[in-house]
């Protein structure tokens, strides 16, 4: 998980609209968390959202997660503390969430442009 005060959140916006703050982690030493929320992205796309338990119990979450893992470039965490009853709103939220522009708390995001041949 991060470490408090080593990176600041970034501000990505769910399906919802929703604002959500999460705290980046190094995804080279990246592992999951009793009781957190932690999303992997490849550039501005989620490519999964979950918890330890949605891995230790759910066979598609697990492979999901298992491929998330080959082709992430990042992996973020929620801030804070999730309660368990909201747990299954914010993943879904989280799985449809792009990030806003760096002015709101988010990094750029380079996207890759076509080259002529």
């Amino acid at each position: 998980m991060a470490t408090p005060g080593f990176e600041r959140p970034q501000a990505w916006r769910g399906r919802s609209r929703r604002l959500h703050h999460l705290l980046p982690c190094a995804l080279e030493s990246f592992r999951l968390e009793d009781g957190v929320v932690h999303v992997l992205a490849r550039g501005p796309l989620v490519v999964w959202a979950g918890t330890l338990a949605d891995v230790v119990g759910d066979a598609e979450s697990r492979a999901r997660f298992r491929l998330a893992l080959d082709c992430a470039d990042r992996a973020l965490c929620v801030a804070g503390t999730i309660d368990p009853q909201d747990r299954l709103t914010l993943v879904w939220d989280l799985e449809g969430a792009e990030p806003l522009p760096e002015a709101a708390g988010s990094p750029r995001f380079a996207y890759p442009t076509a080259t002529a041949a």
